[in-house]
């Protein structure tokens, strides 16, 4: 139900993930280490992916063997770093 309110992300195997499109790689970059300053004060770590001109993140819980509340927490809270 989550997915059908949050567009641009997907169920990909025990993940939630989502691709962002940057104007290039040091954006991406960019993008990727503010994601990890937030994932790092709330102790629950994403998996990032950064290429030129996009970052895809994906979000589980492995101790959980899936996705939990926090992991949705901070898909919102992903997508608000992406905002303009």
């Amino acid at each position: 139900a989550w997915l059908l309110d949050h567009a641009g992300w997907e169920r990909d195997g025990d993940t939630i993930a989502r691709t962002y499109k940057l104007k290039d790689f040091g954006a991406a970059l960019a993008f990727a280490v503010r994601l990890g300053l937030v994932a790092e004060k709330r102790d629950h770590h994403p998996e990032i992916r950064v290429g030129w001109g996009s970052a895809r993140v994906l979000w589980t819980t492995h101790d959980a063997a899936g996705i939990t509340a926090l992991d949705l927490d901070l898909a919102e809270a992903t997508d608000a770093l992406a905002a303009p």
